[in-house]
């Protein structure tokens, strides 16, 4: 029997049309398109928009997530665009990946529950090599305010979920900020993300020792 967690995700994603667009995330395109291509792991990759994207590009794109409904439209997507992608279902501790594994790791609403956000982040740390990249957008503590305003936009509405400057810079405390911000944007994401949010943005640099 499934968790309702994990049933959640799957009954937002069984749907024809994509949650959150087929189009990749507007930021991670921006700051992907600024890397030489290597080997990217995705985190609570959906229904794969991103993770398509990268491999459109000539990244090795690999991705994960706890929703088997959302494999099957990443899957389908890729098959669509004639790209591959390495895609896992489970808990992330349980899907073999190596230590210093991936050139960037891409964190794009990867809204993990409050008690375990901080394990992963950490994890996934250790996954990525030295001197690789994270690329993380995420909606920040403030945006409960604009998502009790307008459910349209999206995003959990417990604050545990959303994410803090000082949480950020405790996760990935071993790296070079070379953008950190948080700001107010528009969405215009599929069905679930639409209006003005509240998000933290990142891209840093894992240390090279």
């Amino acid at each position: 029997m499934k968790d309702t967690w994990t049933q959640r995700w799957d009954d937002r994603y069984k749907d024809e049309a994509f949650a959150y667009g087929e189009a990749p995330n507007n930021y991670l395109k921006s700051q992907l398109e600024k890397l030489p291509a290597g080997k990217i792991l995705f985190a609570a990759e959906g229904e794969g928009r991103n993770a398509v994207f990268a491999a459109q590009m000539g990244w090795h794109a690999h991705a994960f997530d706890i929703s088997e409904e959302g494999k099957k439209k990443a899957l389908q997507l890729a098959e669509a665009n004639n790209v591959a992608v390495d895609y896992r279902i489970g808990e992330l501790s349980q899907l073999g990946y190596s230590e210093a594994e991936f050139d960037a790791v891409a964190l794009v609403y990867a809204h993990f529950p409050a008690e375990i956000k901080s394990d992963y982040h950490k994890m996934l740390v250790r996954y990525l090599k030295p001197g690789g990249v994270v690329i993380f957008e995420a909606f920040a503590k403030q945006h409960l305010e604009y998502v009790t305003k307008n459910p349209a936009v999206g995003g959990p509405k417990d604050i545990e979920s959303l994410f803090s400057l000082d949480e950020i810079k405790a996760d990935f405390e071993d790296f070079d900020f070379i953008t950190l911000e948080e700001t107010e944007i528009e969405l215009s994401e599929g069905v679930y993300h639409n209006g003005t949010g509240f998000v933290i943005r990142f891209v840093a640099k894992k240390a090279l020792i």
